[in-house]
């Protein structure tokens, strides 16, 4: 039987855990995280599912450390797995399994690699992105591929729905590379890194809008930050706001950037060009529609400020 050491989180780590489980491979150890009490927890818990499989759970800080490498090579698995771990996971453990060390990416390699591939994708604007399962190296998602599956992102797609898509994307694909993998016949395809990119994490205040950028750059960031992710933020004659949905209503119109009601639908104009309507509009942390925007900031239309 086949064994391997499991590094997982989030839905791709449940979904992909699931499918190593459903072929028969053993399991004997999941390597996961604590749920930061700061971070919207959205997602299905690794540590559940595994718990629920009486499976043995540990959720170090550091996955690198000596006592963890003993735990994991006491295991003696053929393979580990990384999918969507958080952490780097360095030569000692990478070394460890005789089959190799796989990670599942959520994008098409060589492109975007590094962190919040999804989000990333979408703020410049991508039509297309994925999963890929590939092994891992020294620098992060540089190692040869193994299979890719590629998930559209449609226009108004926001974080969530193509998180989603990818989710189901990734587990499909482990479903049915999995057993020439283990019979060792899956392809490996070394990466031209130089026709990708990687990218960091993003903060909150990444999502802060300028408003001086044009209609679909501003749309993308906002769907890239939607709900349940912090949402893009802005202010309203001083108060704080959060634009969660929007849709382009054109791309080349141009005007001074201002928040206006027309014909009962909240628009943006944007400094560089295009209009947007505003489909979902906090203020001061509540929803206000376009009766509201008149009612606390008058019929004028609204200066908009980066």
């Amino acid at each position: 039987m086949i064994r391997a050491v499991v590094f997982a989180y989030h839905n791709v780590g449940v979904r992909c855990l699931e499918a190593l489980l459903s072929h028969g491979v053993d399991v004997p150890l999941v390597v996961t995280h604590e749920d930061n009490p700061t971070e919207t927890i959205w997602f299905y818990s690794v540590a559940r599912t595994a718990a629920e499989r009486a499976i043995p759970v540990i959720a170090p800080q550091d996955p690198n450390t000596p006592d963890v490498v003993a735990r994991v090579a006491a295991c003696k698995p053929d393979f580990l797995f990384s999918f969507y771990y958080r952490l780097m996971l360095k030569a000692p453990l990478l070394t460890l399994p005789p089959r190799g060390a796989l990670n599942m990416h959520g994008s098409l390699l060589p492109k975007y690699r590094g962190r919040v591939p999804i989000n990333w994708a979408i703020i410049h604007g991508e039509t297309e992105t994925g999963a890929t399962l590939h092994y891992m190296a020294d620098k992060p998602d540089s190692g040869d591929i193994v299979a890719q599956s590629a998930v559209p992102i449609l226009p108004d797609d926001t974080a969530k729905d193509v998180f989603d898509k990818v989710t189901l994307a990734a587990a499909a694909m482990l479903d049915k590379v999995l057993p020439a993998l283990v019979a060792g016949t899956a392809p490996r395809t070394a990466q031209d890194l130089r026709k990708g990119s990687y990218f960091g994490g993003r903060r909150p205040e990444d999502g802060i809008i300028d408003w001086s950028k044009d209609a679909a750059s501003i749309h993308n960031l906002i769907r890239a930050v939607a709900p349940p992710y912090p949402g893009a933020r802005t202010t309203l004659a001083g108060r704080p706001a959060r634009v969660l949905r929007t849709h382009v209503l054109d791309a080349a119109s141009r005007g001074t950037p201002a928040l206006a009601v027309e014909r009962a639908t909240i628009v943006a104009h944007c400094g560089g060009g295009g209009t947007l309507a505003v489909l979902d509009l906090e203020v001061d942390g509540v929803p206000v529609g376009s009766d509201a925007l008149i009612r606390q900031f008058g019929p004028q239309p609204l200066r908009l400020v980066s």
